[in-house]
């Protein structure tokens, strides 16, 4: 297990001696991560996310900023909204500003990546991309109950509308030449990710 709070205030005592305010920011963080209405996109997902950046950090040329991105990326996160990227980048870049963080247009960049997941020219971006992903190409137990978990989180709209929306995000990456941008994780995640991806179809049409 990871003491992903004390990572976050070893990253940020980079910047500050400020403890009040570190204190501040990582529980505003915790605080949205533990919501009850999270059940995929909570604390357990930024730690799995922390742990995979490690298998990749030397090839990383701005972890800190990754690492900063990881923990922000979803501090927004409501069903309902198609801002929640917008609303994490604003409050990633309000807070690490106050903490004395000097450039975070690039934790900014990564955030709203990860609004399309698409292909960047920018490989930090794509290891962000392809480890928020990598739940897709776990073993089927694994991914079934992501898919379980993100269910709940949609709990509000009925399988009716909910499967036909599912199942057009599901085929959109399953129509992609590459789900996974990286080598490192095309290597290890994709065949899986397609069959997992085609099972949960089967399952909701």
């Amino acid at each position: 297990m990871m003491d992903i709070a004390a990572k976050f205030r070893n990253i940020a005592r980079r910047v500050t001696d400020d403890e009040a305010q570190i204190s501040f920011c990582w529980s505003e963080i915790e605080q949205a991560y533990r919501l009850p209405a999270r059940h995929y996109h909570n604390m357990s997902h930024i730690e799995k996310m922390l742990v995979l950046l490690e298998e990749v950090r030397e090839a990383c040329t701005d972890p800190v900023a990754l690492e900063l991105a990881i923990f922000y990326h979803d501090i927004v996160y409501e069903a309902q909204r198609q801002d929640n990227e917008v609303q994490s980048a604003a409050i990633a870049v309000a807070r690490l500003k106050e903490l004395g963080f000097k450039h975070t247009d690039k934790v900014a960049a990564l955030i709203l990546a990860t609004q399309k997941h698409e292909e960047s020219e920018d490989m930090d971006t794509n290891y962000l991309l392809d480890i928020d992903l990598s739940i897709l190409g776990m073993e089927w137990p694994l991914y079934r109950e992501y898919a379980e978990q993100v269910r709940e989180e949609y709990r509000i709209y009925p399988d009716e509308i909910y499967n036909p929306g599912r199942v057009q995000v599901l085929k959109h990456f399953l129509n992609l030449p590459r789900i996974f941008k990286t080598d490192y994780y095309f290597h290890k995640l994709e065949e899986q990710a397609r069959q997992n991806l085609s099972n949960e179809i089967a399952l909701l049409t």
